[in-house]
């Protein structure tokens, strides 16, 4: 495997990534703009580094969001990665990303998560391991079906130059990934996940890594544009409220960035940014038959070809 990792050009374009992004959903917004809380780890603790932390609240169409750059090191790799990659055991990392989630006040604006990111664990005497991640996936409440199309012909066509099983491959391992067991459903209506990527070499990985971060707004934000303002009532805000419950069930139980975070004493309010800022949960919950809701349980929150 190659040596030839550039550390510093991955760091600078998440950094300009988290720009572009913020920039992009205030101009949507049209009304609230990003509060950035910068931090530094001291490097007496578990890890060193630091981040810069931006959350949007109240705006005219996200009720709460956040997009998190974080750089950290470390001097050993928590149980969470190891358990996936037993060779990462004794190593020194560096880990860098740019994660986001936007949770919108209107029912009929999806949710949304982003993220892509970079690891090296490093030993004296011995090659680096590295790899990218990442993807973005679509939470909708009252999902439409041309949404779903156009947001998965978004994800094919930025996969298209990297071959063509590439978007077959990630569409397959986000349903498999974003998937609650306990409740037998999807998260959502998918989108695009991947992992462990170093087999194309440096400069492919880390050009399909650009493509998926700078994609994810491409995607988004048509759907958002096209959503915002249509008409709900209370009926559909609780619904959304009930759905997000399962939002905060994944994050909190399955996703492997958060136990990450939380096991290798990242910083807990970042990790957290993710959670909405209402849910709820009710005892047995059924959707009406012929409801829109009970049309989101039978022909969306299951893996489907779009």
């Amino acid at each position: 495997m190659p040596t030839s990792v550039d550390k510093q050009a991955v760091k600078q374009f998440l950094m300009t990534l988290q720009d572009e992004i913020c920039s992009q959903l205030e101009k949507v917004d049209g009304k609230a703009s990003f509060e950035e809380d910068a931090w530094q780890r001291q490097r007496s603790e578990r890890l060193a580094g630091g981040g810069r932390t931006r959350v949007m609240t109240n705006g005219a169409v996200f009720e709460q969001g956040g997009v998190n750059f974080s750089h950290v090191t470390g001097e050993e790799m928590p149980a969470s990665a190891t358990a996936h990659r037993p060779e990462l055991a004794g190593r020194r990392f560096e880990a860098m990303g740019v994660s986001l989630v936007m949770h919108p006040h209107n029912p009929y604006v999806p949710t949304s998560h982003a993220n892509v990111r970079f690891f090296i664990a490093e030993k004296e005497g011995e090659e680096p391991i590295w790899w990218f991640g990442g993807g973005f996936d679509l939470t909708p409440f009252y999902p439409f079906e041309q949404d779903c199309v156009d947001w998965h012909q978004s994800a094919k066509t930025l996969c298209a130059p990297f071959g063509d099983q590439v978007y077959a491959e990630h569409k397959a391992w986000c349903d498999k990934y974003f998937y609650l067991p306990h409740r037998n459903e999807t998260r959502g209506v998918g989108g695009l996940f991947f992992d462990d990527l170093n087999q194309w070499g440096f400069e492919q990985s880390f050009a399909y890594m650009q493509a998926v971060g700078r994609g994810f707004t491409e995607a988004y934000l048509p759907i958002v544009e096209r959503r915002k303002t249509t008409a709900y009532g209370m009926r559909e805000r609780q619904f959304q409220l009930y759905r997000r419950g399962r939002y905060v069930e994944f994050n909190l139980v399955f996703d492997r960035g958060t136990l990450f975070g939380l096991q290798s004493g990242g910083r807990t309010e970042s990790i957290l940014m993710s959670m909405p800022p209402m849910a709820r949960w009710e005892y047995g919950y059924q959707p009406e038959p012929g409801s829109a809701e009970a049309e989101l349980y039978e022909h969306y929150l299951k893996p489907r070809e779009w």
